[in-house]
């Protein structure tokens, strides 16, 4: 028996979690068929063009799961990354998202994304992927977060990166080699390298 649109988009969506309309629709999925499924309220939708269904709850960190679905190429970064490895007591207030000197950034539709600008080689080391809420959602891992940290003292407290550095060392989440490789390969040693020797050395 084949299987309603309706219900195509459904089985996806239970699967993936979020959808933009894009992938909806080269599933065979009309724009008609998810704004009737938006107006009975069995789907719901996030942004412009971005829709999941309405009786899933969201997790922890749904936000970010929602801004790579709006930034297809963006890379979850600073104080988000550090929030997701559990490395500060901080709650962001926004999506902090890395991506190319010349890549597209969204604007508006509700979500508060903070786009930085990365140059492409910080954008091909220390990335890793994670599924949150069924979404795959590419992040920097430890070491290049605390780096960029540090890298990017004045888009947020250098308070706030002492303690992702402190924190990954008290937790055993990054090696201080690892780190201060990172840190160097990334520009923020000179900075860096007084706390990691206090905390490698107290």
């Amino acid at each position: 028996m084949k299987q309603t649109q309706q219900r195509v988009a459904e089985t996806l969506l239970r699967e993936r979690g979020i959808m933009r309309l894009a992938e909806l629709h080269r599933a065979g999925i009309t724009a008609a068929t998810v704004g009737r499924m938006e107006q009975t309220g069995e789907v719901r939708r996030l942004a412009r063009g971005l829709y999941k269904l309405a009786d899933t709850e969201p997790g922890l960190h749904h936000d970010m799961a929602e801004a790579v679905k709006r930034v297809p190429r963006g890379i979850i970064c600073l104080i988000s990354a550090l929030s997701f490895h559990e490395l500060t007591l901080e709650i962001p207030s926004k999506v902090w998202v890395a991506i190319g000197a010349k890549d597209w950034m969204p604007t508006g539709n509700g979500q508060t994304i903070q786009v930085v600008r990365y140059t492409d080689r910080f954008l091909k080391e220390g990335v890793e992927t994670h599924i949150v809420d069924k979404v795959p959602v590419k992040m920097f891992d430890v070491p290049s977060t605390i780096a960029d940290c540090f890298r990017h003292p004045r888009k947020m407290a250098l308070s706030v990166a002492i303690e992702g550095l402190q924190e990954a060392l008290r937790q055993r989440k990054a090696a201080p080699a690892e780190i201060a490789k990172q840190a160097k390969r990334r520009g923020s040693y000179t900075l860096l390298r007084p706390y990691l020797e206090a905390f490698t050395n107290g």
